[in-house]
């Protein structure tokens, strides 16, 4: 079915899923585009889960003195894996709708500092540093949160448990870093 439009907009199908508008007619990605972009999507975000996952917890974390409301170590890989799989979809509705626009840049930027938050906590065992680079990678979620909206906000919307569960992080390193006091330098082993 095609329909004729006097200028180019935006619209959206009774599903929500965005459709193009070339030339006045309305044309959807093809089902093939659409899952190859999204199974890239997942590749990325989970390679930056994988950069984490190369820095354990390990015997430094263990010893740390923790605050009462830590969660038990099982519960973050599979909150993890839920958040990466909602971030790589809302990375695809908005790269099908906007193409590799500031939108996406400032998703990847994210996903860059979210990879090297584990490098610095548990990597180089700095509680310290790894607070200031999470604030940082809260501020670039809050951003990436408010241009997504721009564009689709589902995909806003599927980002908000990710900022929250940052939010819950921060909150645990802070406590971690002021429990722990100052690290000395990073162990050899």
């Amino acid at each position: 079915m095609r329909l004729r439009f006097e200028k180019p907009a935006r619209l959206y199908d009774v599903c929500g899923e965005s459709v193009d508008v070339k030339n006045g007619v309305v044309s959807a990605p093809s089902a093939v585009d659409a899952a190859v972009g999204l199974v890239g999507w997942l590749v990325l975000c989970f390679a930056a889960a994988a950069v984490g996952a190369r820095y354990k917890p390990g015997a430094w974390y263990a010893g740390l003195r923790k605050p009462a409301w830590n969660p038990p170590n099982w519960l973050f890989a599979p909150v993890w894996t839920l958040l990466y799989a909602m971030m790589a979809v809302a990375a695809w509705l908005v790269w099908r709708d906007a193409g590799l626009s500031r939108e996406i840049t400032l998703f990847v930027v994210q996903l860059l500092l979210n990879a090297a938050w584990t490098w610095l906590f548990f990597g180089l065992k700095r509680p310290g540093l790894a607070f200031v680079e999470i604030v940082a990678l809260w501020l670039a979620i809050l951003g990436t949160l408010v241009v997504l909206w721009s564009v689709r906000p589902l995909a806003a919307l599927l980002l908000a448990p990710y900022l929250a569960w940052v939010t819950f992080a921060a909150a645990l390193n802070a406590a971690l870093w002021r429990l722990n006091g100052a690290p000395g330098p990073p162990s050899t082993t």
